[in-house]
């Protein structure tokens, strides 16, 4: 199931059908460990709250719907604050690092995990690792606490940088170990989450007392198991402004077309959200749903069909859609970056050439196009306030299972419940769009645009209906 060979996935199982996939503890490995009173019993901001502590029961199913007679199911371990804690405030030495590329709300959960280990759980050492993994071998930090992240915020990027690469399981944990941290906050995407579960094999392996603890970051929203990752609500919402520049330059001219290309390396999850909130998109394209330009039904039909339509068209498409369209992507794509992710062409510049070659060489209409590439100011932007809202509880969900002994996991939203959620199950695949979904038959309603699927299909077989008949 892509764990370590290191470990066994922990597995519970109950009655009718009931499963939780358990993270791993400290106490797993680590005899006799005590335990403390948590401190939030005498915090009065919780004081309020009937019931702030979580059951050592309470689980939350992986899937919601059901029918009658439907197993229970797949349950993850719900997040919050247990009664009894692991750790003593004083013994903390907390470390932050942030791997990969950029997303809104990265310094945000930076400044939830330092302020709510030091207001929570009075925990006043915590280290902030420069440039990604790296940086725990090339000895680069800085202190950090509640007074100099207080408007971090406010700022898109990552104080403390980011690099991709850079992971050498063993320079990492003999830093840990040496630095006497005994608490790991990585925030990266699914590549830095394998690398998250190597150091806690690694430090499970060496019998550390050290929680290591993921908190999953992708703009691209492909990380499986959660409904979102953080930095996606914003990353549509600044999408906006550039599908609304393409229109408005699209219908200033006779047969404008705009073409924008969105994040989205293997999942179009931005390209089809920003898509059905904008309804001013007339074809959407994205790495899931493949598609084709030439003959009946092909991209260039119909785009003519809605220029002749409506005088302009807009286009937003996917940066890993239509890479097997790309001859010169061929070369390119065996080769990787730093994080083992393929380097794609340019789709978005590659399209654009290829409408004004059709309509050149046709010579049935005469086009205006404009492409738009936002990406790096996508990425750039502080998140806006629902992920800012989302990001304090991933960040205090994290700070809570480290304090109670948790390791090993990733603090995760799952049916708008905050869970831990073991690495293996982040790591194992990729959450996809999936095209015989409602969400995608809504989107292909909102723009009335072709299936390209089936209309090369339905193609297909008129043409071999005519060679039958001849």
């Amino acid at each position: 199931m892509g764990s370590s060979p290191n470990s066994k996935p922990k597995i519970v199982r109950g009655a009718a059908g009931y499963v939780l996939e358990d993270v791993p503890h400290l106490a797993d490995y680590i005899p006799d460990l005590p335990t403390y009173s948590n401190p939030l019993q005498d915090n009065p901001a919780y004081s309020v709250v009937k019931q702030y502590f979580v059951h050592v029961d309470d689980s939350v199913p992986h899937k919601i719907i059901a029918n009658k007679d439907s197993p229970r199911g797949t349950h993850f371990r719900r997040a919050g604050p247990r009664q009894r804690v692991y750790f003593q405030s004083d013994e903390v030495q907390a470390a932050i690092v942030t791997c990969g590329g950029l997303c809104p709300g990265l310094n945000t959960v930076i400044r939830e995990l330092v302020c709510g280990l030091y207001h929570m759980y009075g925990v006043k050492k915590v280290l902030g690792i420069n440039g990604g993994y790296k940086g725990f071998y090339a000895h680069n930090t800085i202190t950090l606490t509640p007074k100099n992240v207080n408007d971090i915020h406010k700022r898109g990027g990552t104080i403390l940088g980011s690099s991709r690469g850079g992971h050498d399981t063993t320079k990492i944990v003999d830093s840990i170990q040496d630095r006497g941290i005994n608490q790991v906050y990585i925030i990266g995407g699914d590549g830095t989450q394998r690398g998250a579960s190597k150091i806690f094999e690694e430090i499970r392996r060496r019998g550390l007392k050290v929680a290591v603890v993921g908190i999953p970051k992708t703009i691209d929203n492909d990380i499986p198991v959660i409904d979102k990752s953080f930095g996606f609500d914003t990353a549509v919402e600044e999408a906006q402004r550039a599908i609304n520049a393409a229109h408005v330059e699209a219908e200033s001219v006779e047969n404008g077309i705009g073409v924008v290309k969105l994040m989205g390396r293997y999942s179009g999850f931005i390209a089809m959200y920003a898509t059905l909130a904008s309804r001013d998109v007339d074809c959407c394209l994205i790495p899931e749903s493949p598609f084709y330009l030439d003959g009946p039904g092909g991209l260039f039909d119909f785009t003519e069909r809605r220029l002749k339509e409506n005088g302009h068209m807009v286009i937003v498409i996917a940066e890993g859609a239509g890479q097997e369209l790309v001859s010169e992507s061929i070369q390119s794509m065996q080769k990787q970056d730093a994080s083992g992710n393929k380097l794609l062409q340019d789709v978005g510049l590659w399209i654009s050439q290829k409408m004004k070659e059709h309509f050149a060489k046709t010579k049935t209409l005469a086009i205006t196009l404009k492409y738009i590439d936002p990406t790096y100011m996508i990425r750039a932007v502080p998140s806006n306030a629902s992920d800012n809202v989302y990001c304090t509880l991933l960040a205090q969900s994290a700070v809570h299972g480290a304090m109670a002994g948790y390791s090993g996991f990733t603090s995760g939203l799952v049916n708008g419940r905050q869970t831990y959620i073991p690495f293996y199950r982040i790591t194992e695949g990729q959450n996809k769009v999936v095209i015989t979904d409602r969400m995608w038959a809504r989107l292909l309603s909102s723009t009335n645009q072709p299936s390209f699927t089936i209309a090369k299909t339905v193609s297909e077989e008129k043409k071999e209906e005519e060679v039958f008949k001849q």
